[in-house]
């Protein structure tokens, strides 16, 4: 199952609905930078209100997104983080401090245009 990348201006916004499993956030990970690289986003938010928990490969699979996309020079903003995978993010150490966050979709659009300075 694809993961539905969607383009809004120079962004791109992906809403997860879904429960992750391994080859899914593989292959979210490749679509993620490929459409990056094609369309030159300077800003990606990443919605994950439906998703509740993660595992441990899911997890760094998430933080190597964020920091893959930034050695690429699109901004991310995570969105909707649930309790337990905020819980499971630290507990494997997998830091987002620098990673702007916000509660849904919306603030995330309007969060990723303050960091880019618009």
């Amino acid at each position: 199952m694809r993961i539905p990348i969607l383009k809004l201006h120079n962004y791109l916004l992906i809403s997860i609905q879904t429960e992750i499993d391994d080859q899914t956030a593989i292959q979210f990970q490749e679509d993620l930078l490929e459409k990056i690289h094609k369309t030159d986003a300077s800003g990606v938010v990443i919605d994950l209100t439906s998703v509740e928990i993660i595992d441990s490969f899911i997890a760094k699979v998430l933080g190597d997104v964020v920091s893959m996309s930034d050695l690429m020079g699109a901004r991310v903003v995570l969105t909707g983080i649930q309790p337990a995978v905020a819980m499971t993010l630290i507990d494997l150490g997998i830091h987002l401090q620098k990673v702007p966050t916000a509660l849904d979709l919306e603030q995330g659009l309007l969060k990723l245009h303050q960091e880019l300075g618009g």
